[in-house]
């Protein structure tokens, strides 16, 4: 990481911003700047936050890797955050705040700076009870999960649920909404052992590599199928999903491995399902606000959990931050600026 900044700034009046002038071709070749950030008045409509969070997702490192062809660069990256507004609207300042976007560090400048200019009606003020790191990384798993289950039509009392990649944070965040609403919760992972994912009441769990998944999720259901199938990895467990789906089910997508897959349409139109896909880069950081105000109340009663931040990084250790998410760390990792 090459560094142009002086030991002795004022962060009150100039901050630190880390910045890629391209994308990579791998993680070695990644080139992660960090440059003086002057603090500057907001545009009209828009206010600045002095960030104290932001979460370091896969999205973040696969859009620096040139794996998001969304992201424009220069761009300083970073999609989540929570912080202290300390300009714009005489209402909003000093409050802290959380949040996420799209088109936060991909099309616009992102969190992963001392400070982040946002539309005022992006800014929504920070859960009660959660701490500033643990704002900070809400956002794209929580957010996704919420879209995904709103596009299916919402989680019913009483529906069966089997989510894909359960050890995943967005398929821990869907565990987590799933089990809010009443419903009854199937985990899907690798590895034996209970679902470690926080949600809020029981959830059955399946060893995906010690058994067929379907023919588990037929027996745990007496034979008739899940509801909702949240597939948070694709094509891996596309053909498993498929047979634990009950007739009318549906089957939520936001990721996958391999594009081209087989697809049985008899089975599709004789099963009478729905399929559903989210693009959370779709979602700006004014309409992922949505998601959040939906989602407040059960993170202020602690039906919701927001992820334990298992460290976290000062922006000059970013590099760290970041090799630690692509080697795949079950822990969330946040910046620190």
């Amino acid at each position: 990481m090459s560094t142009q900044v002086d030991d002795a700034l004022d962060l009150e009046t100039i901050g630190l911003a880390l910045q890629i002038t391209d994308r990579a071709t791998g993680i070695d070749a990644l080139q992660l700047g960090l440059c003086e950030q002057p603090r500057r008045a907001p545009a009209p409509g828009h206010a600045l936050v002095r960030v104290l969070a932001a979460a370091v997702n896969p999205s973040d490192v696969k859009a620096c890797l040139g794996l998001m062809p969304q992201a424009v660069w220069p761009r300083t990256p970073g999609r989540d955050f929570a912080g202290v507004v300390v300009e714009g609207p005489t209402g909003w300042v000093g409050r802290q705040v959380y949040g996420s976007g799209g088109d936060v560090g991909i099309t616009r400048n992102g969190s992963h700076a001392r400070y982040l200019e946002l539309p005022v009606a992006a800014l929504r003020a920070s859960p009660a009870n959660i701490s500033a790191a643990e704002a900070g990384a809400v956002g794209v798993p929580f957010v996704t999960a919420y879209e995904g289950f709103r596009r299916a039509g919402t989680v019913q009392r009483g529906q069966t649920v089997m989510v894909m990649g359960a050890n995943g944070k967005v398929g821990q965040a869907a565990v987590q909404l799933a089990a809010q609403a009443g419903a009854r919760v199937i985990a899907v992972q690798r590895g034996p052992g209970p679902h470690a994912g926080f949600a809020c009441a029981p959830v059955d769990t399946i060893d995906a590599s010690a058994c067929s998944v379907a023919d588990v999720a037929r027996d745990l259901t007496g034979g008739c199928g899940v509801d909702i199938v949240y597939n948070t990895v694709g094509s891996a467990y596309f053909e498993a999903a498929n047979k634990a789906m009950a007739k009318g089910a549906t089957q939520i997508f936001i990721s996958t491995h391999d594009r081209a897959i087989p697809f049985d349409i008899f089975s599709f139109y004789r099963g009478m399902h729905t399929y559903v896909g989210v693009d959370s880069l779709a979602m700006d950081c004014v309409a992922s606000t949505a998601q959040l105000d939906a989602m407040r109340d059960g993170f202020e009663r602690g039906t919701l959990k927001p992820f334990p931040v298992a460290r976290a990084y000062a922006l000059a250790e970013a590099m760290d931050a970041y090799r630690s998410v692509l080697a795949g760390s079950p822990d969330r990792v946040v910046l620190q600026p």
